[in-house]
């Protein structure tokens, strides 16, 4: 069955998201919805996801949402998001999946600049030195991302 795109469902996947609502994402994604298509606002489900919900963040990521693709209007990523609010899991979850966390914002700044508690709190931690993800935990077809913030002053 092809993935179904756009238009009303990519509106009801990307909400379903928003709201944390684990069992209706997976109803859609069941369903063949595109885990990449964009809303009406032109934004992917991962983009607009509750980041309070990692199991949400896992299950889009498993399904194929890229973590690398940055808001149209603000040149944020995924990663930026979780960090700049806190969320420590749902941060992880998308660094495990192949999130970049060397990309930089539409204003040039690193997740490690808009993390919450600072770069020597929790999340700035886990940013100035993240785990290499398990080979197992890579998406198939992608090697494990790269990130080289160890070294950023």
């Amino acid at each position: 069955m092809a993935r179904r795109a756009g238009g009303a469902v990519a509106d009801e996947l990307a909400n379903a998201a928003a709201r944390g609502d684990l069992q209706r994402v997976k109803e859609l994604l069941d369903d063949e919805a595109d885990p990449n298509a964009v809303n009406s606002y032109g934004r992917t489900p991962i983009q607009v996801m509750k980041l309070g919900s990692p199991r949400v963040a896992e299950l889009l990521l498993q399904r194929g949402a890229d973590p690398n693709r940055a808001d149209p209007r603000t040149g944020c990523f995924p990663a930026h998001d979780a960090a700049r609010a806190g969320f420590l899991d749902t941060l992880a979850a998308l660094h495990r999946a192949g999130a970049r966390l060397d990309l930089p914002d539409g204003r040039g700044r690193l997740p490690l600049d808009v993390a919450a508690g600072g770069p020597h709190g929790p999340v700035g931690r886990y940013l100035r030195h993240p785990p290499p993800p398990a080979a197992e935990d890579a998406p198939a077809g992608r090697s494990p991302p790269r990130c080289p913030l160890a070294t950023r002053p």
